[in-house]
């Protein structure tokens, strides 16, 4: 044998070995391909039930906001009704309770059953804080000063 031919039979081993090499890799890219296409197929049929899955969740929950939105905007007008009729409650019977009350603190210190004005005592009367009657509310009255002496 000559050195042509060793060589000519070292680049022939060589291809050969290299084509083994390509088609090993090829072998295997072809397996990664088809379990890509098997696992794709697999996630489509399950993601498509799952999606309408999801619009009808969505749709239903869409449904009942509405309904919360309903309810929310009949409470709000029962409220206003309630705080009107409470107002008019307030106007109506408020001045008339507020002279009926005074009419009994004033037959009560008449008759002598509502402190020291009936009692007999030689002290001064005391006085009252005078109160401002809002219907509704009370305001207190200033207050005094401790007199010296």
């Amino acid at each position: 044998m000559s050195g042509g031919e060793v060589a000519g039979i070292l680049v022939a081993v060589f291809w050969a070995i290299l084509v083994s090499f390509l088609a090993v890799v090829l072998v295997r890219l072809a397996q990664v391909l088809k379990a890509t296409t098997k696992l794709v197929a697999d996630v489509t049929d399950e993601a498509v039930p799952l999606l309408a899955d999801a619009s009808t969740t969505v749709r239903s929950a869409r449904t009942q906001l509405d309904r919360v939105d309903a309810i929310a905007s009949d409470v709000q007008e029962v409220t206003s009704n309630a705080s009107a009729l409470s107002s008019t409650v307030a106007s109506t019977f408020g001045g008339p309770l507020v002279k009926v009350a005074a009419f009994g603190y004033g037959v009560r210190k008449a008759l002598g059953k509502g402190g020291a004005a009936g009692a007999g005592s030689e002290d001064v009367p005391r006085r009252t804080a005078r109160r401002t009657v809002i219907v509704g509310r009370t305001v207190p009255s200033p207050r005094r000063r401790k007199q010296k002496g």
